[in-house]
């Protein structure tokens, strides 16, 4: 009796695990069908003369330059030094935003201290802010992780402080009741409701935080795939710099997808609405 449940439970298991598998790729497919006709089209009008190949290289032409970027070693190097920029950038910053987001939604002293300053250095746009940065700091490191903390900072602020303010008041009355201690109110009712804002800031700081690399590394630096484009672009290599845009699109795509896929673990309890 027990090894019959026991097939059941697994077979339900393994049902569930197909059906899930099916509806992934599903979704892949569909996603890609846009995606896909475009390269196509195009492809075939690059081919029939339609396009200007000085300007816009077919995609098997840059395709052919990234494998030939890969093969000579230049594009592992600069890939490997923007990651680890964009990273370390976005984990300054995020975990800033997320830090202060936290603070001003907790409190409203903290609130009017701190948020009209913040509201104001989140309107300067990063092309305006990145002179002064160089010459503050020079050239090296620390210049380019500042600007792309700098964008990564308010998305997770922004939102953070959403997520807080945007919490039940009745909440708040039943932990006052049950009597919660501030740590207490903190992790197990502000954070764990806030999350929802919360993941949407870190996904939208992870594209400023590539934004910021891609300016960061355009105006003053000698390595990372930023530096690739700009100089492909002052030689006039046009598939060079199609393939170190395609090479950001598709980081951004991977950093959002693995964020997106921890949400959807983390929030597992949240019900939402998906869409028809």
């Amino acid at each position: 009796m027990v090894s019959l449940t026991n097939k059941a439970v697994q077979a339900k298991s393994n049902s569930k695990s197909v059906r899930f598998h099916r509806e992934y790729w599903r979704k892949v497919a569909l996603g890609s069908l846009l995606p896909v006709l475009l390269i196509i089209v195009w492809e075939v009008a690059g081919r029939n003369g339609l396009l200007n190949p000085l300007l816009l290289p077919t995609p098997s032409i840059i395709i052919n330059e990234f494998i030939y970027l890969w093969q000579h070693g230049h594009l592992l190097s600069h890939l490997q030094i923007s990651v680890w920029r964009a990273l370390a950038g976005f984990t300054i910053g995020g975990g800033l935003g997320l830090l202060f987001g936290v603070l001003v939604g907790f409190s409203y002293k903290t609130q009017k201290l701190l948020d009209p300053t913040f509201q104001m250095l989140r309107m300067l746009p990063h092309l305006a802010v990145a002179p002064l940065f160089i010459l503050w700091f020079g050239f090296d490191e620390t210049s380019k992780l500042l600007l792309i903390a700098k964008g990564s900072f308010f998305p997770l602020y922004v939102n953070t402080f959403l997520g807080i303010r945007s919490l039940d008041a009745k909440l708040f009355e039943v932990a006052k009741v049950l009597q919660f201690k501030k740590w207490d109110l903190l992790t197990k009712l502000i954070i764990p409701s806030a999350l929802p804002h919360i993941f949407l800031g870190i996904r939208l700081s992870l594209g400023i935080a590539w934004v910021g690399l891609v300016v960061a590394e355009m105006m003053g630096s000698t390595e990372g795939i930023g530096f690739l484009i700009n100089d492909a672009r002052s030689m006039s290599i046009v598939a060079t710099v199609f393939a170190g845009i395609i090479i950001f699109a598709i980081l951004g795509k991977l950093s959002d997808a693995l964020v997106l896929a921890i949400e959807r673990k983390s929030l597992r309890w949240h019900n939402n609405f998906t869409g028809r």
